[in-house]
């Protein structure tokens, strides 16, 4: 039996239900009632990046073998239960690189040309308001990536063809040819654009505090396509209303799906609704590894994509 803890499509719950028993969590009126009547006899769980598995409803799972994390980021997923109950964990690394590395690009441009409010300004029918407003060039800017794993050399490759000098931060220096800062508040104080990219969890919780929006300054700009958790979504409110930086583009927030009213009234915020890997051949190449992992954790043999 598998359980299902989140909206998944159809090209993934469809071969789901022809080879498994499934269950699906996320949508059970009476989860409580579901758990005690199945629970017993879950072998896997499938959830999203951004779902949360908490160790009391773990506890009442003792069949549980394998979690299968349909996205990269596996921060919900408490990783020393898992390995202290001998639980294998796979996620979906590398098919969704490019297109979140686009998305990171998207928010570059959209908030230095002002894009979205252009947008708005002609379908108002306001034409000269939007032609006459003179924006920010990227080219010659500097843009400081927050974690250079495969997303963050993603985004530093894309943004080096548009002329922007790159620099980064992380746990170590990495032999890449751009410049290492040992903090994040030095990263943001010589950055134009300060970009998110590293993985979520307790670890980076806030990681993005207001000390760090106060170094990035009034011409900088905060991008966030990794978690919502890594920034501290109240400092950031106050920055943006205080002018302590110019301006954000934000694909993922703390609580989502909801999105404070603060930032959805605020002109100069570009908000996307968590799109980073929405393209249909990355989700198609996603629920592929998840079906496959699957596959050889029962068929006893190596996972393809493990985490633990």
């Amino acid at each position: 039996m598998l359980l299902l803890l989140a909206p998944l499509p159809d090209f993934l719950t469809g071969p789901l239900r022809e080879r498994y028993t499934v269950h699906d969590y996320f949508h059970a009126e009476d989860k409580v009632k579901l758990i005690s009547e199945v629970g017993a006899s879950i072998r896997a769980i499938v959830m999203a990046g951004g779902t949360v598995l908490q160790p009391a409803m773990l506890d009442q799972l003792p069949a549980l073998e394998i979690v299968s994390v349909n996205g990269v980021g596996y921060d919900g997923a408490p990783l020393d239960y898992l390995r202290g109950r001998g639980i294998r964990l796979t996620n979906t690394p590398d098919v969704l690189t490019d297109d979140v590395a686009d998305i990171a690009v998207a928010l570059v441009l959209m908030t230095s040309r002002r894009l979205t409010q252009a947008n708005r300004l002609l379908h108002a029918d306001r034409w000269n308001e939007g032609a006459s407003t003179l924006t920010t060039k990227v080219g010659g800017k500097r843009a400081g990536i927050v974690g250079l794993g495969r997303i963050g050399k993603g985004i530093a490759q894309r943004l080096e063809a548009f002329g922007m000098t790159i620099g980064y931060t992380g746990r170590n220096a990495q032999p890449v040819p751009y410049a290492f800062h040992t903090s994040v508040t030095e990263l943001a104080a010589w950055s134009d654009f300060l970009i998110v990219a590293c993985p979520g969890g307790p670890g980076t919780k806030h990681l993005i505090n207001a000390d760090v929006l106060r170094a990035l300054g009034a011409n900088g700009t905060l991008i966030n396509i990794a978690r919502g958790s890594i920034v501290d979504e109240a400092a950031l409110i106050t920055a943006l209303r205080d002018g302590v930086i110019k301006c954000a583009g934000l694909d993922v927030f703390e609580n989502e799906p909801h999105v404070p009213a603060e930032l959805r009234a605020m002109e100069h915020v570009t908000l996307l609704p968590h799109i980073g890997s929405a393209t249909r051949e990355t989700r198609g190449e996603m629920a592929r590894l998840v079906l496959e992992n699957l596959a050889a954790h029962f068929a006893g043999q190596q996972l393809v994509t493990p985490v633990i």
